[in-house]
């Protein structure tokens, strides 16, 4: 009866494994209860035989003792292994209250066994010398096996006591690098993200971030992240960031307050980005008096091959960062020769991203999308950005080799879905309202002899608010810059040009207007090497133009 009482109190896979030890077969076949009974008669079947064993046989009982014993230890490292998960769940070292209730267990409940063993061996016979030798024997082996468990249980508890105090406890500065971490944030489809470094491109020195991270300080694709990095693991193929610093060179509070970019509020020009700045530059100079440019300029640089228009965009970069340090700008070349991206990286002094014309269709893609998501992140940090496209023409190239095709095609082979990114990219430059803008000025190709890129042209006229058109005749004639002054301009010039300015430039605009192109920009060129400033041709302008009314006055009323 206090056999079953005590199998009644052990669990299913004790049982089991007291069973197997007995040699019972099909063990998961039977419940508890018929287990019990199995083991009941296979027991009494022992006893039974037990006797007419010639040596001094063992004490009937001493194999149930031990499989007690050995599934109290399974019982016991069951618990440990729960314990193990809990602490492991928790991330927190174990306390030193734990460990002494955890060993005031051990110690109850070895004290109970004792107590257990003690009362089965005064029911038996003492007769039996032999037996109780071997008994002792056995209780000796047991206990050096007891005291090898608890010296490796001890090993264990300290080996963890150290792994947790090196991650969560006093050495916890051991996990930072040394120095920050930096890199632009690229968050996937599944909620991770990495930091990139060198031109916005995967590498092998990323820096993983994790998605709680990502949703706790509302970071996006394009976020500029400083931080301290967790020092790698062995196997560990990437460096990991244990917090951020900083979010786009403002405190990571900031980037939870801010509003989204597509609901910030686009209004006109309103600021102008004057890029005079030498007396030799009149490629610059000369922008400033036909098309000027404001913060939040949508402009085109329309151009055949070999006008100049890389030329002109390295010119506008290079006055922009001399004139304006605080405007972040960045110069994005798409499908350009690599000794062109060389000369632009040594020329100016924002940032260059670039994918030549040897890489694939989708790494352009990439590099692209990239750029326009770090403008807007800016912007929604209320500054100013101006992206410098090279060109808009082979983008929308990019795009109509990569993406699906829907069936329908325009002249040129041009798939009318192609148009959509680009045209996304382009419409993205605006002017915000209370702060910040995205200025694109970006070139188009004509009369290369591809019908696609006159197409894509066509498509783009009207988007812009600013338009720069290049004549290749008066590059060929040597007449830099190669301007053509007629049909360049700019929508809501008033809101940039002050009004003598905007008096002078109507005046030259009518009385050219019956010349020809390389006239016209040879006559403007020539006044501009005269003068020193615009400030100082706008006057000249005007004088010139009330003296030349004056006479045609006076022709007519004499």
């Amino acid at each position: 009866m206090e056999d079953r009482d005590k199998l009644l109190g052990k669990s299913l896979e004790d049982l089991r494994y007291i069973a197997k030890v007995m040699g019972i077969k099909s063990i998961t076949r039977y419940r508890k209860q018929e287990l019990i009974e199995k083991i009941l008669s296979v027991g009494a079947e022992g006893e039974t035989s037990q006797p007419d064993q010639k040596p001094a046989p063992r004490r009937p009982g001493r194999p149930k003792k031990r499989i007690e014993a050995e599934s109290k230890e399974t019982a016991d490292n069951t618990v440990k292994q729960d314990e193990y998960d809990k602490e492991d769940v928790s991330e927190s070292p174990p306390s030193a209250e734990k460990e002494e209730d955890k060993k005031t267990d051990d110690q109850s409940t070895a004290g109970t066994a004792d107590m257990r063993d003690s009362a089965q061996n005064e029911e038996k016979p003492a007769s039996e010398e032999n037996g109780a030798k071997s008994q002792e024997d056995a209780d000796s082996q047991t206990g050096a096996e007891g005291q090898e468990q608890q010296i490796d249980k001890n090993d264990g508890a300290k080996e963890q006591q150290y792994t947790n105090n090196r991650f969560y406890g006093k050495d916890f500065s051991k996990l930072e690098s040394d120095e920050p971490v930096s890199g632009i944030l690229e968050v996937l489809p599944d909620g991770y993200g990495f930091l990139r470094g060198q031109n916005y491109l995967s590498g092998p020195k990323d820096i993983y971030v994790s998605p709680s991270q990502i949703r706790r300080l509302n970071l996006k694709t394009g976020d500029k992240i400083v931080g301290k990095g967790r020092i790698q693991k062995e196997g560990e193929k990437f460096q990991a960031l244990l917090y951020v610093l900083s979010v786009n060179n403002e405190p990571p509070e900031a980037a939870q307050r801010r509003k989204p970019f597509d609901q910030l509020t686009p209004i006109y020009p309103d600021q102008r980005i004057t890029l005079e700045t030498e007396t030799k530059e009149l490629s610059t100079r000369l922008i400033d008096l036909i098309a000027p440019i404001g913060k939040g300029q949508r402009g085109l640089i329309v151009s055949p091959p070999k006008a100049g228009k890389t030329i002109l965009l390295k010119k506008i970069a290079n006055a922009i960062t001399q004139r304006y340090p605080d405007i972040e700008l960045i110069v994005l070349l798409i499908d350009e020769r690599p000794e062109e991206v060389t000369d632009m990286q040594r020329s100016i002094k924002g940032d260059v991203i670039y994918s030549t014309f040897d890489e694939l269709p989708e790494h352009h893609i990439k590099v692209a999308e990239m750029v326009l998501e770090r403008a807007q992140r800016l912007v929604e940090h209320k500054k100013d950005v101006v992206i410098l496209l090279d060109s808009i023409t082979r983008l929308a190239r990019a795009y109509n080799l990569t993406i699906p095709p829907t069936g329908r095609t325009l002249s040129g082979g041009l798939d009318p879905g192609a148009l959509h990114k680009p045209k996304r990219f382009f419409g993205s430059a605006r002017n915000i309202e209370f702060g910040g803008s995205l200025t694109i000025i970006a070139t188009a190709l004509i009369d290369t002899g591809s019908r696609m890129d006159d197409v894509i042209y066509e498509e783009f006229k009207g988007t812009g608010n600013m338009e720069l058109h290049l004549d290749r005749k008066l590059s060929e004639k040597r007449i830099f810059p190669a301007i053509d002054i007629n049909r360049s301009g700019t929508r809501r010039e008033e809101l940039l040009l002050t009004q003598r300015e905007l008096e002078a430039i109507w005046a030259i605009r009518k009385a050219m207007s019956n010349m020809g192109t390389a006239e016209v920009t040879e006559m403007i060129i020539n006044r501009l090497v005269q003068t020193k400033t615009n400030e100082e041709f706008i006057n000249g302008i005007n004088v010139a133009f009330i003296q030349k009314e004056k006479n045609s006055y006076d022709l007519i009323y004499k």
